[in-house]
């Protein structure tokens, strides 16, 4: 530590302000956030090998000259055992999306536009970040490869199959294990593999962009391995229709750098991937949970068996395998492995919407037609929730209303007694709704809608616009609509916009940005 503070001090000029120690999960270096005494932090990294932090060095040096989002290592020890980096701040992906995560898998639209950025992202790292890369500074080696897919296939053996105390035939398993690992090789990867990309590896800036850290591990391979990390990260409890979605995603962003196979191959190679990566990740949960018991991965055994359950369930027919998918199913059926339903944690956290680009007038917008109403002052949005029975709110600027839209339509969490005393505006009726998923089909409708009102009205130099929704009493869905297009419109125009929910008598003005 003193070796370390040493080189803030070089590099800095001063002594810090002070020391804290950042958490580690499963890897033997340790950080430490120095502050300065004019606030400004560093991370500062102690390492145990020379060869992981030289890769880590190396690869970061690299990916700046790509202009990939990293963090900067600033300073090096002479022995390269320790280094200083920029400070990308507390908040990780996986802390972001921990509302999701807890409330067992139902993301918010905030949490999966994050997820969205984060995977629309892992092409360009991939592709462009292997352009030029000496693949012989990787650690511990250049290239994926049958060696190492029998290495992760075999710690997954010894470190975790064994351990649970089944009975296998180790000559059919090998057998198998060998014809896996060909296939899996079979395709020539030219991508960097990152190899343990993850939500915890994922920092967050002030808008919420991705860096990516913890990438020492990287070599050359196949792109699909990383995908398949990501999506069946064993605690995330992705859905699948959130995990179809994200395959999508990574899929249309690939194209913008590299020739892509038919989505059929894609989605067949990306299952081989997914079954190895779940094998090789169980091996280092057994090996950190049950021989170093270490809490956090032995917590993490139970979903990643039910990720492969899954797997089994959906791709049986997908794997050429017998006796290793026999052997697996045996595996799943174990006692210590039943599958237990949990209720869905709640959340205090809040809940925003996507964030969009801020409309700019454009020279080409041209110039505005003009009436009474014109050129008074600038755009204020006034969107109301309300409930049908005490009528539609009146509209104070005098111009005689605007857009009135029924949400009763929509499944009513009203009707369920655990939701009655709740409102649009509370964490349970928001999963409800967007679990449901009929509100948000009926929002993507109203947003574009209300997207072009607001655009000419802001072209035309209009003053005064208003959106009402009504549901049966005002309480749930109407609050979340209105919630919501309020924080959509403000966010995307940037201007004033005044909501009210009636029946709840909350005000609330979201000022123009300048």
């Amino acid at each position: 530590m003193q070796q370390l503070t040493a080189l803030y001090v070089r590099y800095t000029g001063e002594e810090p302000a002070s020391i804290a120690q950042i958490s580690g999960a499963g890897s033997n270096r340790q950080y430490f956030r120095f502050v300065g005494n004019n606030g400004e932090s560093i991370v500062g990294v102690i390492g145990t090998s020379r060869d992981e932090n030289h890769a880590f060095i190396y690869l970061d040096r690299h990916f700046m000259l790509r202009r990939l989002p990293v963090p900067r290592v600033l300073a090096v020890s002479d022995d390269e055992l320790r280094y200083l980096q920029t400070d990308l701040g507390h908040t990780s992906l996986y802390d972001a999306i921990s509302g999701g995560r807890e409330a067992g898998g139902r993301y918010n639209q905030k949490e999966q536009q994050l997820l969205v950025s984060a995977i629309r992202e892992l092409p360009n790292f991939q592709m462009r970040g292997a352009r030029g890369l000496d693949w012989n500074n990787c650690y511990p080696q250049p290239e994926f490869d049958e060696e190492s897919v029998l290495f992760d296939l075999n710690y997954f053996k010894y470190c975790f199959l064994k351990a649970t105390g089944l009975d296998f035939h180790e000559l059919k398993l090998e057998a198998n294990f060998r014809m896996f690992a060909k296939d899996l090789t079979a395709e020539s990867g030219e991508s960097f593999l990152y190899r343990d990309f993850q939500a915890r590896n994922i920092m967050l800036d002030s808008d919420g962009n991705p860096y990516f850290i913890d990438f020492q591990g990287g070599r050359k391979g196949p792109y699909y391995y990383d995908l398949a990390s990501f999506l069946w990260q064993a605690s995330a409890h992705y859905s699948f229709k959130l995990r179809r979605r994200l395959v999508y995603e990574y899929y249309d962003a690939l194209k913008q750098y590299t020739e892509v196979p038919s989505v059929r191959h894609f989605v067949n190679r990306l299952s081989l991937f997914v079954l190895f990566r779940l094998l090789q990740v169980l091996g280092a949960y057994g090996f950190r949970g049950y021989f170093e018991r270490k809490k956090h991965f032995l917590d993490s055994i139970q979903p990643a068996m039910d990720n492969l359950r899954e797997l089994l369930k959906m791709n049986s027919g997908m794997f050429p395998y017998p006796y290793l998918m026999d052997m697996l199913r045996r595996l799943t059926e174990l006692p210590q492995f039943t599958q237990i339903e949990k209720p869905a944690m709640s959340r205090a956290d809040g809940y925003k919407t996507t964030d969009s680009k801020v409309y700019e007038a454009h020279p080409q917008d041209g110039p505005a037609t003009f009436s009474k109403y014109d050129g008074k002052g600038p755009l204020v949005v006034r969107v109301n929730s309300f409930s049908y029975r005490n009528g539609i709110p009146d509209d104070p600027s005098g111009n005689g209303g605007g857009y009135v839209f029924d949400c009763r339509s929509t499944h009513n969490p009203g009707r369920y007694e655990p939701y009655k005393k709740l409102t649009g505006l509370d964490e349970p009726v928001i999963r409800f709704l967007e679990d449901d998923g009929e509100i948000l089909s009926f929002l993507e409708h109203v947003y574009k809608l209300a997207d072009h009102h607001v655009t000419r009205y802001l072209q035309r130099g209009f003053t005064s616009l208003m959106f009402s929704f009504g549901c049966t009493g005002g309480q749930h869905r109407s609050v979340y609509s209105a919630q919501h297009l309020a924080e959509h419109i403000h966010e995307k125009f940037g201007i004033e916009v005044q909501l009210e929910h009636r029946e709840q008598h909350i005000r609330q003005v979201l000022n123009a940005k300048n």
